[in-house]
């Protein structure tokens, strides 16, 4: 149950924020943003050790950001299936998807953030659609832009709406910040959006939460396991990075 937030004010310094909370079960082993592939040395980005791929991926001289979400579909064989950690980097490095075997992806939603345009591509196994997302605020699930397929009745979906119900007139009302590359430290930076994306004091049981933490029981444990921030100007991008989400002394400026 990932979630992204985007914010578009083409008028600002800083024009678009992106903000990518990675679920995912906590024993899956990751390395933190680094530059971790040595035929994109420009890419910064975290680096899962299952599949090679990562979530949340920064280009700091282009300057461009990207993440994936899952999305609601059918899912390939596993003996057939790409990961779909290749495609934060592809839009990072290159701004475009390129060629892809999309049958052998999973359903996603993939945003490529830069400072004149914010990209979102959706596949649900069938089909690939892709949209601008212009100027304002947008939040992104699993169910697609503010839950846009939500699902009557199916559990995960309404945990996605409750969050979406709480998190986004918040986001609305709080006063966008402009994080700018270099200036400050993270919780001057973020100003009120960070108590926000540290989870506004929610339980992370509740099925509200922006920062879920859930026993699946026989060891399986799901949950938020790191929260990435990108701020874009128009010729830098500041990225912050938490590795123990809900912890306010976790912040690391990355770039």
């Amino acid at each position: 149950m990932c979630t992204a937030i985007v914010s578009v004010d083409p008028a600002s310094p800083v024009p678009v924020l992106l903000v990518g909370v990675r679920d995912e079960f906590v024993t899956r082993a990751w390395q933190p943003p680094g530059r971790h592939w040595p035929d994109r040395p420009a890419l910064v980005a975290g680096r899962d050790l299952r599949a090679g791929g990562t979530w949340f991926a920064v280009d700091p001289g282009a300057p461009r950001a990207a993440t994936v979400l899952n999305a609601p579909g059918p899912l390939v064989p596993e003996e057939h299936r790409l990961s779909r950690g290749e495609l934060p980097l592809r839009l990072a490095a290159d701004g475009k998807l390129g060629d892809l075997e999309l049958p052998r992806l999973d359903p996603f939603h993939a945003l490529c953030a830069e400072p004149d345009s914010v990209r979102m591509w959706s596949w649900d196994g069938a089909r690939l659609a892709e949209r601008a997302l212009g100027p304002g605020l947008h939040v992104i699930v699993n169910s697609g832009l503010e839950a846009e397929a939500h699902r009557e009745g199916a559990l995960e979906d309404a945990y996605m709406m409750a969050r979406l119900t709480h998190f986004r007139p918040r986001l609305a009302a709080t006063g966008r910040p402009e994080p700018l590359p270099g200036h400050g430290t993270v919780r001057q930076a973020w100003g009120g959006w960070l108590p926000l994306v540290e989870g506004d004091g929610l339980e992370r049981a509740d099925r509200r939460a922006l920062l879920p933490l859930v026993d699946m029981g026989e060891g399986r444990v799901w949950g938020t396991t790191s929260v990435s921030l990108a701020a874009l100007t128009r010729d830098a991008v500041r990225y912050d990075f938490s590795a123990e989400p809900g912890d306010p002394g976790s912040w690391t400026s990355v770039l």
